[in-house]
């Protein structure tokens, strides 16, 4: 399964049940995107190297940005961008997770609830 930005957001806050969903999948992925939001929230290099050294410690793969996901975030925005304000990053988070075959876990059902070929399971902190 691939994890939203926000569960590992809410790992980092210290939230139990985020914790203990990654700690129990078998494998853990991200997309690129998910990576590069972590970064560029963080508010200091310890913040940097507490990421990179999470992401490590617990084997996350890290999926790439690929021709495919790009042409499928383009389609998502096209068909969802102005009835549900879908964003450009969460676009290319789910196109991943659809070219990937694997399910998107998010707290965010709002952004995601409405793209009919993704594998949406709910986190709900």
């Amino acid at each position: 399964m691939i994890f939203d930005t926000d569960v590992l957001i809410w790992v980092q806050r210290g939230n139990l049940k985020a914790a203990k969903l990654i700690e129990k999948s078998s494998k853990r992925i991200i997309s690129i995107f998910t990576y590069m939001e972590l970064l560029q929230h963080a508010s200091s290099k310890k913040q940097h190297q507490y990421t990179k050294s999470f992401l490590t410690d617990y084997n996350f793969e890290v999926l790439p940005l690929t021709e495919n996901i790009g042409h499928r975030a383009l389609i998502y925005i096209e068909e969802y961008g102005l009835s549900t304000g879908l964003s450009a990053a969460d676009a290319i988070i789910a196109a991943t997770a659809v070219e990937n075959n694997l399910p998107l876990v998010s707290g965010n059902q709002k952004h995601f609830k409405s793209i009919r070929d993704l594998s949406l399971q709910i986190f709900k902190p």
